[in-house]
């Protein structure tokens, strides 16, 4: 059955777990989230002139990471239609020192209030899967990508080796379910909806011919970390 990802019931869900999002995060990653992260700033940098726009910023770690990339050089806009998460994000703009140089705005990625061509690098973390139309919101990333710029998505995905991949598969349908629901109950299931989310999700070539559809061109992915998280960028 498909999972349900229509933005009201996506919007509810992560505003519920938006207080323990980050620790979350960073509890089940094993602390590796953050380095993909950076990674992902270093494959598709932020290294000529205009903004960045990071796309389902949700607390704005990918956009705070761009910032933190260049040492504070360059401006970057995170765009996400969750209240909660963002103002979780705004305190954490604060405590980094980056107003002024990083905005979180209420936006829906589907329907981005920005002008076309604008942006160096249009990112999305761990977000394009919550997007209800997936081809919708790499347009809409496509679109606002300044000629020459970069898009880059950084998505979940399942390792392809025999034993890894039935451990993996294990530990995300299995224990981690469990254990987010635990320490942040939620009535939207939310960490049940992550293995669903990823298991339907297109990874890989699928996911790259998505971004070629969407205009873009030279896509090509890399996987990372025995290939639990896949990036993805290509050049408009």
């Amino acid at each position: 059955m498909p999972v349900d990802k229509s933005s009201s019931r996506v919007c509810r869900m992560f505003g519920e777990i938006a207080g323990r999002y980050d620790l979350l995060n960073h509890l089940l990653s094993l602390g590796v989230d953050r380095r993909w992260r950076r990674l992902a700033t270093r494959l598709a940098p932020a290294d000529g002139e205009g903004p960045v726009l990071d796309v389902c910023t949700g607390t704005g770690d990918l956009a705070l990471a761009y910032w933190r990339s260049r040492g504070g050089a360059v401006s970057v806009v995170g765009a996400d239609f969750c209240r909660p998460m963002l103002r979780v994000g705004r305190e954490k703009v604060g405590r980094a020192g980056a107003d002024g140089s990083v905005w979180l705005v209420e936006a829906d990625a589907e329907r981005l209030p920005f002008a076309s061509d604008q942006f160096q690098v249009v990112s999305a973390a761990f977000g394009l899967r919550n997007v209800s139309d997936t081809d919708r919101g790499l347009a809409e990333m496509a679109r606002v990508c300044r000629p020459g710029g970069k898009v880059a998505v950084l998505e979940f995905s399942m390792p392809r080796r025999g034993p890894l991949r039935t451990l993996y598969r294990w530990y995300f349908e299995r224990i981690l379910p469990r254990v987010g629901q635990s320490l942040a109950n939620n009535r939207q299931s939310a960490y049940n909806y992550l293995p669903e989310s990823v298991s339907q999700f297109p990874e890989g070539e699928a996911l790259a011919e998505r971004m070629r559809a969407a205009g873009l061109a030279d896509v090509w992915h890399r996987r990372l970390t025995f290939g639990v998280v896949t990036l993805y960028v290509g050049k408009k």
